[in-house]
């Protein structure tokens, strides 16, 4: 939202800039597919395509083409290879990224203000970038990003806007406290549950989007819907919540669901399911103890902790 921000206020004051947008990226490219940023011809910008030398130098060409009133309208494939026959970022990182350079223009103002107003509400819609400008709806894709490119100005591309990325955190102590600030940078949109009035770490919790004081975690099974970008974690005050809370949601399918607890607790807990001939295919996708082990000691450790065994899950598969 940041560069959307940014882009806004320069069309306000008549300041011209160019939009810098990552259509596509393949291998240990530093730029991802959705990474953008924007010059300004005032010499400011914000955001980033990857950084390096390879940003520095498209960064240039935007502030060359500002200073010489040309419009940018172009597509670049850049090469992180040095042995590469053409299009070398000048980076030795391997992969490949590809760059649409922009020209924001009037025409494009009701379109920005209108995908501002949406991130600005927390919802979804789909950005659609072409050689013809940019475009915004409030139709939801069924895919986080889509590129075609047909030739090396004919393309289009489209992208999930707002947050991609959900997070239920069951339990709203200290470690929620810790966990909510370090997922909030990493753009995942957090829910946040407890059943104790006026705890005070809720009340500190500037960083979940929504906080949810429930009767009982029962009432979890009708709140929280599994999805393939969905995540939970479970960390109530102790044993008896946290059965409570799992069996909620055992039914449910998600990217990602684990428990915080000693080793011990979660052997007793998981042996009592199993003799109650609870489904083993369900336990087994509990992360149970919590969290990549690096013998977490703070809260501030254990939370690194989850957060890393998360972003493993949610990045696995990526090339």
């Amino acid at each position: 939202m940041i560069t959307w921000q940014f882009i806004h206020n320069k069309l306000n004051t008549s300041t011209a800039v160019i939009l810098l947008y990552v259509l596509e990226s393949k291998g240990s490219s530093p730029g991802r597919q959705g990474f953008h940023m924007a010059v300004a011809a005032d010499g400011t910008f914000e955001g980033t395509i990857g950084g390096g030398i390879m940003e520095h130098k498209f960064v240039e060409m935007a502030r060359n083409r500002l200073q010489e009133q040309q419009e940018a309208n172009a597509v670049f494939k850049q090469v992180h290879d040095k042995t590469s026959a053409k299009n070398q970022s000048g980076m030795i990182c391997s992969g490949e990224q590809t760059i649409f350079l922009y020209s924001i223009t009037e025409a494009d103002a009701e379109q920005i203000a209108a995908l501002l107003s949406s991130l600005q509400a927390d919802r979804n819609g789909t950005l659609k970038l072409t050689a013809a400008g940019i475009f915004f709806s409030e139709e939801i894709p069924g895919a986080d990003f889509f590129f075609s490119q047909q030739s090396d100005t004919d393309f289009i591309y489209l992208e999930k806007t707002g947050y991609k990325n959900w997070l239920h955190i069951i339990g709203g102590g200290h470690c929620a406290l810790a966990l909510s600030k370090l997922m909030r940078e990493m753009d995942f949109y957090i829910h946040l549950y407890d059943d104790r009035e006026n705890l005070h770490t809720m009340q500190q919790n500037s960083f979940a989007h929504e906080q949810h004081l429930l009767n009982s975690y029962e009432d979890l099974s009708g709140l929280v819907k599994g999805g393939e970008n969905v995540y939970v974690v479970i960390m109530t005050f102790g044993y008896r919540t946290d059965d409570i809370a799992l069996r909620a949601l055992l039914a449910e399918r998600f990217r990602y669901i684990g428990m915080l607890g000693s080793k011990n607790k979660i052997e007793k807990m998981l042996a009592a399911y199993r003799e109650e001939k609870i489904d083993e295919t369900l336990l087994m996708q509990v992360h149970a103890p919590i969290g990549i082990q690096v013998k977490s000691q703070t809260t501030a450790e254990i939370a690194i902790s989850i957060a890393a065994e998360i972003i493993q899950v949610k990045n696995a598969g990526l090339k």
